[in-house]
């Protein structure tokens, strides 16, 4: 039997039952493509900050990690279907053209010691190459896809599941 100060003590109401939770919105190709992009570029900004060959090679093998999947994503899936329903004979094979470029660079400093200025100069070329393409994509490719017959949210599960496995890796 409760005491009276039990008694006085008002009793909470019971919670609602939780609403069953929805899984996760899935992520368009392009929103998939842009975090890539934002994440890609605070690590250049970061690497431009390093002072220590540690921070240096770290950072260089994030970085060469993340724009060896967001290519191998991009070519494998993305460009094909832009092409494809975009008819595009311009911006994907310029893409590929910027993506060798960086895929160079990286090749040449994946692996390897942060040991100087031209280690330092070819980290900072490939940041702006990087940067250059991302510019074209968000502002030519990234809108014509938008206005497209493209399924983005489709491109996107399957950039998503791809990434997954190349992450695995």
């Amino acid at each position: 039997m409760p005491t009276a100060a039990q008694s006085a003590t008002p009793t909470r109401a019971r919670k609602p039952a939780a609403k069953p939770t929805r899984a996760p919105r899935q992520q368009d190709a392009v929103a998939m493509l842009r975090e890539d992009h934002k994440k890609v570029a605070a690590l250049f900004d970061e690497y431009e900050k390093a002072r220590s060959a540690n921070v240096k090679r770290r950072l260089v093998e994030s970085i060469c990690a993340e724009l060896t999947v967001h290519t191998t994503l991009e070519e494998d899936i993305f460009y094909p279907a832009f092409k494809a329903a975009l008819k595009d004979k311009e911006l994907v094979p310029e893409a590929k053209v910027e993506h060798q470029s960086v895929k160079d660079l990286i090749a040449q400093v994946r692996g390897r010691e942060p040991d100087g200025e031209d280690f330092d100069a070819k980290v900072k070329v490939m940041g702006e190459f990087v940067k250059h393409h991302v510019k074209e994509e968000q502002n030519e490719m990234f809108p014509k896809a938008k206005k497209s017959k493209l399924d983005l949210v489709e491109l996107g599960r399957q950039m998503a599941e791809r990434k997954q496995q190349l992450m695995a890796q």
